[in-house]
């Protein structure tokens, strides 16, 4: 069934740490450095400014990390700044997700593999979201799966990301799940972020967005977007009286991770100190609030265990990029 490769993926124990902390105490960070792939007000976003907030809040860091974004490719401009240009950078990492190792997988980080980065720690997974204008005229998935089926041109799907990342795939597992052809003939508009995604819907300009429920939460607390479904195996505690795509017909699940990677180059020493204060921070009662509040769940991978799951992450993205048709 579609996705359970992908469900399977996300479950598991919290790893160890590669490096010893007798290594991590030999660097200090100077001037630290998160980037974000995208616009603010998205995922990527989130990661690191909750990160960066988190970690100089705990005093892990002494110095108040800078957050950059840097849109682009769906995050291939970040990918090839960090591997081009600051590949032996100690003080930088970098913000990722199912959507970073759906880039690799389907080769769209032209020239890049997954090696050419530290994969450095994930913190939490996610449900995806489909969601439309409180003025809609549709309101239930399947009203709105069944009027793409009809016309899949008709109907424009805003996500934070490029053609082919993991928010265009949500929406075309939806419509395989349905019994289209071609999901390929959806209608997806790609934006650098998800807030520019949301901000489009509420503008009109499209008619749906697709991406994770983190970053409509508030919209949907407001009361200017209304939530057909979240695509996870089971409704948020938080939010029970939404349902979730599998009860509604559709066998489909949009979990996505959160995580970090940092430059391959980068000492061992470096690596080693930003594996065990992210560890140290996922630990703490701050950070696991702050998941939380944003419906994340936590999921722990570090070191070694942390380099074979992404691995694991590409190949079945693979799989599910070929029985779409995005990849031959």
């Amino acid at each position: 069934m579609l996705a359970k490769f992908l469900r399977a993926t996300l479950v598991g124990g919290v790893a160890a740490l590669a490096v010893g902390p007798a290594v991590a105490q030999d660097f200090k960070p100077d001037h630290p450095e998160c980037i974000a792939p995208a616009s603010p007000g998205g995922g990527w976003d989130f990661i690191c400014r909750t990160t960066a907030k988190t970690l100089f809040d705990l005093g892990l860091i002494d110095q108040v990390m800078q957050v950059t974004n840097m849109t682009g490719g769906g995050g291939g401009v970040a990918f090839a700044h960090v591997t081009k240009e600051r590949n032996d950078d100690d003080n930088l990492i970098v913000a990722a997700s199912v959507s970073t190792s759906a880039r690799l997988a389907q080769g769209i980080f032209k020239g890049s593999s997954p090696d050419d980065v530290h994969w450095l720690a994930t913190f939490g997974t996610e449900y995806g979201a489909i969601a439309v204008d409180k003025d809609s005229e549709y309101q239930t998935l399947k009203e709105l799966v069944e009027a793409i089926k009809a016309d899949p041109r008709s109907i424009a799907i805003a996500g934070g990301s490029s053609v082919g990342s993991y928010d265009h795939i949500k929406p075309m597992l939806l419509g395989k799940s349905a019994g289209m052809d071609d999901v390929r003939q959806m209608k997806y508009v790609a934006f650098s972020g998800g807030g520019e995604a949301i901000t489009s819907l509420l503008s009109g300009s499209v008619q749906v967005f697709s991406g994770d429920f983190s970053e409509v939460r508030g919209f949907y607390e407001s009361g200017d977007v209304r939530v057909l479904a979240v695509l996870g195996p089971k409704r948020l505690k938080a939010f029970p009286d939404i349902p979730t795509a599998v009860e509604q017909g559709y066998d489909v699940d949009g979990l996505n991770w959160r995580g970090l990677y940092m430059p391959a180059g980068a000492s061992d020493a470096a690596k080693a100190f930003w594996s065990d204060a992210i560890q140290k921070m996922t630990e703490s009662p701050e950070f696991q609030q702050a998941l939380d509040d944003a419906s994340i769940e936590q999921f722990n991978n570090f070191g070694d265990d942390m380099q074979a799951f992404v691995k694991k992450n590409i190949a079945d993205v693979e799989i599910m990029s070929k029985e779409l048709g995005i990849l031959k």
